[in-house]
């Protein structure tokens, strides 16, 4: 594999993204992963507030959670962790919270 090839892989990552905000000063991190039976539902920021997934998604997209990009499946918009070498703040690694 030429050098280059190592180099595109890495971004692959960022390349799934549809957006990768740039966090306003005031933006939030989430703590959280709000789930109802298994499945999450939304996210709690560390203010406390509640959004669920759909809020979520706007809010990234206007630069107001830090750490995450929006990424679409299946025709479905979500967040997804932007990588950054710390696998503790990852989505899937932060602790569930019910409702």
């Amino acid at each position: 594999m030429a050098k280059n090839d190592n180099a595109d892989l890495s971004r692959l990552p960022m390349m799934a993204m549809e957006y990768v905000p740039t966090p306003k000063a005031d933006a939030k991190e989430i703590v959280a992963l709000v789930k109802e039976e298994g499945r999450v539902t939304g996210y709690q920021l560390e203010d406390g507030q509640i959004l669920d997934k759909d809020e979520a998604v706007q809010l990234a997209k206007q630069d107001g959670i830090r750490g995450v990009g929006v990424a679409t499946r299946k025709g479905n918009e979500y967040l997804k962790s932007l990588p950054d070498e710390n696998d503790d703040n990852n989505l899937g690694n932060l602790p569930s919270v019910t409702q």
